[in-house]
């Protein structure tokens, strides 16, 4: 895939307004093993729809998107499949418009018997995709996102994004802000997470798949 030069002069900007100090370090949360490509333009043509979704685990072992230590994200990537053009009128049709997605900030909304539930800490603007199938666009923030070690980083999907890598090991799961019974036809709902505040349980478990984002993180000393 081809990566776009999208915000990278943004994000440079970003990284120079923060206090320059030996301690602060870049990472990328997320992004540091092969996550897989995207499934589409494949049939099936398989696109995260209309849900929060966070990896819980894959080939580098459990939360490979929980914060490692205090910062602040600056930005975040995804890589996109290249859905046929039938395929694209399908889900624009079916699942609320055009392909769009946005970082979001979680936290338990209990320390211990947790089950899942997650609320949202904050969120990045909401960004169109159309314009970046196929390739790996990295989009800066305009404003950054201060986070806390062992939040949790998850991407929101508002509508659709080709964000899903597929066909991995049974110990590759993310999961989604689904109630059960977890069908198929849930998928056609919306059950994005878009407020600040807001709470719910993350019921459904997808296994053999992988979601493909990840974020920018500069530490904080």
């Amino acid at each position: 895939m081809k990566r776009s030069l999208t915000a990278v002069a943004a994000l440079g900007a970003a990284c120079m307004l923060l206090p320059a100090t030996a301690s602060a370090r870049l990472s990328e949360v997320g992004g540091s093993r092969a996550q897989g490509r995207p499934s589409c333009p494949t049939n099936p043509c398989l696109a995260v729809s209309r849900t929060t979704g966070v990896q819980m685990q894959g080939a580098g072992g459990r939360n490979p998107y929980l914060v490692p230590r205090n910062g602040s994200i600056v930005a975040f990537t995804v890589s996109l499949g290249k859905p046929s053009t039938k395929q694209v009128a399908f889900f624009n049709k079916n699942l609320g418009g055009a392909p769009s997605a946005r970082l979001t900030v979680l936290r338990p909304a209990r320390r211990r018997a947790n089950n899942f539930h997650f609320v949202v800490k904050a969120q990045s603007d909401v960004m169109q995709l159309t314009s970046f199938l196929g390739t790996t666009a990295q989009f800066a923030l305009a404003r950054s996102i201060p986070v806390a070690k062992n939040d949790l980083l998850a991407l929101t999907v508002p509508t659709w994004a080709p964000v899903l890598a597929v066909g991995l090991g049974s110990n590759t799961i993310w999961r989604a802000s689904r109630p059960k019974p977890c069908s198929d036809n849930e998928a056609f709902q919306q059950t994005a997470q878009q407020e600040i505040g807001g709470q719910t349980q993350y019921a459904c478990e997808y296994k053999t798949a992988r979601m493909t984002y990840s974020a920018t993180l500069i530490s904080t000393p």
